[in-house]
């Protein structure tokens, strides 16, 4: 890509940009921001370095490329982390800027910037990069300090401080002195008092006389004089004011690869320095109307919309599909856009608005159409929708249309209440993929983490890894793990279930080293988090491997962890104490059966959550038949056909299996996120058909057992595919069912 650099003068951005050029971006032109008052050598600014600007203008002739600057004429107005678009914020000054460098130089396609720990920083100018059309470049995100500090000194950045504001650093003694000759101390004062050794906390800035990336001239610093802003006895503040400075010519010319001299910008810009005028205008970004406004219900295909939806009043899943759509409509989008407006009138009618959605499903009938998918549900889901974060996301291929529904099937799963925490970072970086649009690597509500699908996607350049299934699974789960990381726990001691998408381009043959990996790999993390000694708990999860046709960038395996992260980390996670067997449930002649166990899977934190993975397999299948119906378990009808009322009777099994666990754990039905059952294709029987059996079964529970309060809607999701289990190896399941709870 042909990268803007935002340059401050400082080590971070002149490394960012070392950091571009090494993973195959061209920087084409540098932009600055500077104070409006040349006197001014510190701006109070949350966003900009000014200390030093006097010499940025030399940045354009050291490296031989055009450097766009303006004068800061905002403010910081805008002070919550996330940015909205606020005329007259400083955030402002840098639109106006990257904007100009778009007109001037339209080859332009990313922006590079210095962020390291700053997410104040690194959401405005991933807004900024939003407006414009941009990629956000931030290499350094969330990158261990202390080796990024070694390798910018290894890396050939001379660079010194010209601002120091910490307990250790003296104006006096530490000002102009280079980082390389600092290291030492700098690692000295984070023992002693804990500072960010990159100055990430303030505690100092630099400027950048010579790099790599200088090859004309180095700047030589002839004269400068300290100033003293503080003169506190702990920790006082001094910047270095230049006073006389000089350009030293390189004797040898050496033009690195990834700065583009003339391919796309001409002879006269290069050196070429250009200040930006203008004022802090509206931008003239894209937005699209909420379609909600302007869309009335009848307008909806409300005929083919089914709708099914959990009964707890304070998160709930609702999930939306299109029976029959496949006679009627003209494809994904018409599928997509009927639902995505069906969701939001829903919404709507609870007072509700995607701001509420923590998390969402998209299921498409055929990935070929993923980008048609992206197209359209950007047009409805937006960050202005959202301004306490975007929903976190997972796009997987389903057999849609094979049963009947329409190409599109979405579930939501939503609070009522905005407490939620998201992480959204949509800059490219070493850290994790990025999420450019609005979906989020993860959302935080009431002590639940939940994660993105996540791929095997290499984050700096954001291609699957090569090395086949394994190669992907073992990327996305340490993709994973940092972003658990973020959140202070690890996937390895706090996930409460794994979902796991494997694409039927993986053999059967090779399925099995998929779930080996998956368990070597979450053994080795778990021994490195207990080596730590930081973990009190260490929960047991469960797993549930699901075949799907294809898997967006047709990645082989897709993993999504579901984590339960407790307010207070110090706080014992209560054991299952489960009731007496002789006070179960005798429902439909079953009877209480220590085989019972062999299909369910289960982690569960006493009083707080309850997640459940329930398997019928074919053997099973056998048992359960052979014992209510009085079958032969030999007759070969068992094992070849599903007979309607075999599968009436797995569908009864099933919900008195679940009301069982849910009483041997103090859970009530209320306490249901999201249910979903599994069902292959091969099956043969119609969805509906199924659906209604389970249906029947649900309104008979409630009449048997009062524990239960039905409404119109199912509060259960049936998910066709292609294949599920508890193993990689055999995902024939008859039917497989995923249940999550959580106590209120």
């Amino acid at each position: 890509m042909k990268v803007v650099a935002l340059v401050s003068g400082g080590k971070d951005s002149c490394y960012a940009m070392i950091k571009c050029i090494q993973y195959g971006h061209q920087v084409v032109a540098l932009a600055n921001l500077m104070p409006d008052d040349d006197s001014v050598d510190d701006l109070d600014s949350y966003m900009y370095q000014t200390v030093g600007h006097q010499i940025i203008v030399s940045y354009a002739e050291c490296m031989g490329l055009p450097l766009f600057r303006r004068r800061i004429k905002g403010s910081s107005r805008h002070q919550n982390l996330s940015y909205r678009m606020t005329a007259g914020d400083e955030v402002e000054d840098m639109f106006i800027l990257l904007n100009e460098v778009k007109r001037q130089i339209p080859s332009v396609t990313a922006v590079s910037s210095g962020a390291i720990a700053s997410d104040y920083q690194r959401l405005r100018v991933e807004s900024v990069c939003s407006r414009l059309g941009l990629v956000s470049l931030a290499y350094m995100w969330k990158q261990d300090q202390s080796l990024l500090l070694q390798e910018m000194i290894t890396n050939g950045i001379v660079a010194i401080t010209v601002k120091v504001a910490a307990l250790g650093l003296d104006p006096t003694k530490h000002l102009g002195k280079d980082i390389g000759f600092l290291k030492s101390y700098l690692h000295k004062l984070k023992e002693m008092y804990g500072i960010n050794v990159c100055g990430e906390g303030g505690e100092y800035e630099t400027l950048t006389l010579d790099c790599s990336l200088f090859v004309n001239a180095r700047i030589v610093l002839d004269e400068f004089k300290v100033v003293l802003h503080s003169s506190d006895a702990i920790a006082p503040v001094g910047i270095l004011h230049p006073l006389a400075f000089h350009l030293e010519k390189k004797a040898e010319h050496h033009s690195l690869s990834g700065i583009d001299e003339a391919s796309e910008i001409s002879k006269e810009k290069e050196g070429f320095v250009f200040e930006v005028q203008g004022d802090c205008i509206q931008s003239c970004e894209a937005t699209f109307k909420a379609a909600a406004e302007v869309v009335k219900p009848d307008e909806v295909a409300g005929n083919r919309v089914h709708i099914a939806r959990t009964k707890s009043d304070n998160t709930f899943s609702i999930c939306f599909w299109l029976q029959d759509s496949c006679r009627t409509s003209a494809g994904l989008q018409e599928d997509l856009e009927a639902v995505l407006r069906k969701i939001e009138l829903e919404l709507l009618g609870y007072g509700f608005g995607w701001e509420n959605v923590l998390y969402i499903h998209l299921y498409i009938a055929d990935m070929n159409n993923f980008s048609i998918a992206n197209e359209t549900y950007v047009r409805y889901i937006t960050q202005e929708k959202c301004p306490f974060g975007v929903p976190s996301r997972s796009t997987i291929e389903l057999p849609l249309l094979q049963v009947g529904l329409g190409s599109a099937y979405i579930e939501v799963l939503v609070a009522n209440d905005q407490s939620k925490r998201v992480l959204h970072v949509q800059s490219i970086s070493c850290w994790a993929p990025s999420c450019i649009g609005p979906y989020s690597q993860a959302t935080l509500h009431k002590e639940i983490l939940y994660m993105a699908g996540q791929l095997g996607l290499d984050p700096p350049n954001m291609n699957l890894c090569k090395g086949g299934a394994t190669a992907e699974l073992e990327q996305a789960l340490e993709n994973s793990e940092a972003i658990a990381k973020s959140f202070n726990c690890s996937i390895s001691t706090s996930a409460v279930l794994f979902v796991v998408y494997c694409s039927t381009y993986v053999p059967s043959s090779e399925r099995h080293k998929i779930q080996d990996k998956q368990d070597s790999y979450l053994k080795q993390m778990r021994l490195l988090q207990l080596d730590k000694g930081s973990v009190i708990q260490v929960l047991d999860p469960i797993f549930l491997y699901v075949l799907v046709p294809d898997l967006p960038k047709r990645a082989l395996v897709e993993v999504k962890p579901l984590l339960y992260v407790p307010e207070d980390m110090n706080v014992t996670i209560g054991t299952e104490q489960k009731h007496s067997c002789s006070r179960m449930p005798s429902y439909w002649g079953i009877q209480h059966a220590h085989w019972h166990d062999s299909c369910i899977q289960k982690c569960v934190v006493q009083g707080k959550i309850c997640a459940v993975v329930l398997c019928i397999t074919s053997e099973l299948l056998v048992k359960i038949c052979s014992e209510s119906l009085g079958g032969d378990q030999d007759n070969g009808d068992y094992q070849n056909s599903l007979r309607e009322a075999q599968m009436e009777r797995v569908s009864r099994f099933c919900i008195y299996l679940l009301d069982k666990l849910y009483m041997q754990n103090n859970f009530s039905w209320e306490d249901t996120k999201n249910l979903r059952f599994y069902l292959p294709t091969s099956l043969g029987l119609p969805l509906e058909a199924l659906s209604l059996m389970f249906t029947n079964a649900f309104n008979e529970l409630a009449k048997l057992g009062q524990r239960i309060i039905i409404g119109e809607e199912p509060i259960f999701n049936l998910i066709p595919v292609l294949g599920a289990g508890r193993s990689a190896t055999s995902m024939d399941d008859m039917i497989t069912c995923e249940l999550f709870a959580r106590k209120s």
